[in-house]
């Protein structure tokens, strides 16, 4: 049984102690692969340290994280666009929109958005998408740029039932982690509904660590736990949740080496 994590920060300050035992417990818990997308500036080298000590359970994204838009936001894009000519990178992530804490940035937020779906199109690479107190202008932004040629993922959706219809409308699949094992979580009250063809794992680490590791520092390893509450919930076989969720992430990627 094998699982592939599409969205996890394993080369985050968090696990520069332990990375070969968090990687080595993630393989032994059938992570055969794991997808890191980039943050800002300040996160591609490390990123790409990451990568090149694993090449063989690791790729890369690359992309700036909507809450990282600042006043130097053209700038940092200016390398973030520089970097995708290189082929090493499967996706352009993690973009978005985020207005949780404030809204200071965001006509730049939906700026640099909207240029970097189109530099996936341009690309032909699948998003990984954070979206946060934003759906309104999300789904406007998405309605605007999908022209056929974006896919990818919703990433951490935690959201209602008309929300996961309209990304499942508009052509992306849903990345469900941690937040699905917790009693809060809106989504396991209509999860049995989603297609199981569009939902890929995933686990945010180090954060949003799912039952009964929560509220400890998250890793690759615990992408099970999530599948599990899954196939609970789904009433189907834990072995066709992975086999399934494996499969998606392998196309959606083009991860041609992956199961």
């Amino acid at each position: 049984m094998q699982f592939i994590d599409t969205h996890t920060h394993i080369y985050d300050k968090e696990f520069d102690a332990d990375r070969s035992e968090v990687v080595q417990r993630a393989v032994d818990n059938g992570v055969q692969m794991m997808l890191l997308p980039n943050v800002d500036a300040t996160t591609i080298t490390p990123m790409l340290d990451t990568f090149g000590q694993f090449p063989d359970h690791c790729r890369v994204m690359m992309g700036l994280q909507p809450e990282e838009v600042r006043d130097d936001y053209k700038k940092v894009l200016a390398q973030i666009e520089k970097e995708l000519e290189r082929d090493i990178y499967i996706g352009v992530g993690e973009i978005g929109l985020d207005f949780y804490w404030d809204t200071t940035f965001e006509k730049q937020q939906v700026e640099a958005f909207e240029l970097q779906l189109d530099w996936a199109k341009q690309l032909g690479l699948p998003v990984s998408i954070h979206a946060r107190n934003a759906f309104g202008k999300m789904r406007a932004v998405l309605e605007k740029k999908q022209d056929g040629g974006l896919c990818g993922i919703m990433h951490c959706f935690n959201g209602t039932r008309d929300e996961a219809q309209a990304y499942l409308d508009l052509g992306f699949h849903l990345g469900l982690g941690g937040v699905t094992t917790y009693k809060s979580c809106p989504v396991k009250d209509f999860l049995a509904e989603l297609p199981l063809e569009r939902i890929v794992l995933e686990t945010d680490a180090p954060y949003l660590a799912p039952v009964p590791h929560r509220g400890k520092r998250n890793e690759p390893a615990f992408l099970a736990d999530t599948a599990r509450k899954i196939a609970e919930i789904t009433q189907r076989p834990l072995e066709e949740i992975a086999e399934i969720t494996t499969h998606n992430a392998s196309v959606l990627f083009n991860l041609t080496n992956c199961p």
